[in-house]
């Protein structure tokens, strides 16, 4: 659930005293075990097939700063076991070396999991946990967090905006209150992906409510036209011929699908799972 988090983080470290140093965000949910330990604490040259020069982890890379750990609830508990002993020792090994490399970061970590469920230690190292959660902030789904709609949605207009070089001053009435009427089951991300298509799209110096538009596969029943019936199975063959669009679009590209539909990697990936694509 994209609800903001990477926001909040480079927040915590804006205001921090580590505020001018570096910020590093990893998807670790989306990482291979494969892949894990030479994202994270990085490998020298020769460590393996592909490895033909030193490179640095991103625990080294954030050393002063701040590294964000983004899905940290979705790791295996292999992962969980590497990523424990280098919270604890406070240094890295990066692979094919045998230097040990300390590293000074704060750590801020986000799951979409609840500590109940994590609390299954077949599914979460219980120390772990008590490492990683020494200050917890709950965010509720951006449906909840009223003016929040349109403080990120001027946000991500200013930027989007300023990415394709077009004058726009703001929203007209009828645009924030298609905003706020809308329950954003995307949250976050689809506000924003949201804002990037008006900003595109947009022929005048202000955003219209007819330049908005929400992406169809996240919409709920209730948001069907009164005129249309449509049954829960019907939903489900709609979604899936959206996505299945979206794949064929972009080639097979995930993360160009993923974004064209307004989903995180993660949802579109159960989706494909969920029907079989």
């Amino acid at each position: 659930m994209e609800t903001g988090k990477d926001l909040i983080a480079q927040a915590i470290q804006k205001r921090s005293l580590r505020s001018h140093e570096v910020y590093v965000k990893v998807d670790v949910g989306s990482l291979t075990e494969s892949l894990f330990e030479s994202e994270l604490f990085g490998y020298k040259k020769g460590a393996f097939t592909d490895a033909r020069e030193d490179r640095q982890g991103r625990f080294e890379a954030a050393h002063g700063g701040t590294l964000f750990l983004d899905e940290i609830g979705n790791i295996s508990l292999q992962q969980q076991a590497k990523l424990l002993t280098v919270l604890q020792n406070r240094y890295v090994t990066p692979l094919g070396s045998h230097q040990m490399i300390p590293v000074d970061i704060r750590l801020i970590t986000a799951t979409n999991a609840t500590l109940k469920v994590l609390a299954d230690e077949n599914r979460f190292r219980k120390d772990l946990i008590y490492r990683i959660n020494t200050v917890e902030i709950q965010v509720p789904p951006l449906r909840q967090r009223g003016q929040d709609v349109q403080l990120l949605a001027e946000y991500f207009l200013g930027l989007y905006a300023k990415k394709y070089n077009k004058r726009i001053d703001g929203f007209e009435s009828d645009a924030l209150k298609k905003l706020f009427a809308y329950h954003f089951p995307g949250n976050v991300r689809e506000l924003q992906y949201s804002i990037e298509r008006a900003v595109i799209m947009a022929d005048e110096v202000s955003i219209t409510g007819n330049d908005i538009f929400f992406s169809p596969i996240e919409q709920l029943p209730e948001e069907t036209p009164l005129d249309v019936s449509i049954s829960g199975s019907n939903l489900e063959e709609l979604e899936r011929k959206a996505i299945k669009a979206a794949i064929e679009r972009f080639n097979g590209n995930i993360s160009k699908a993923a974004k064209e539909l307004g989903l995180t990697r993660a949802a579109l990936y159960r989706r494909l799972e969920k029907y079989d694509i």
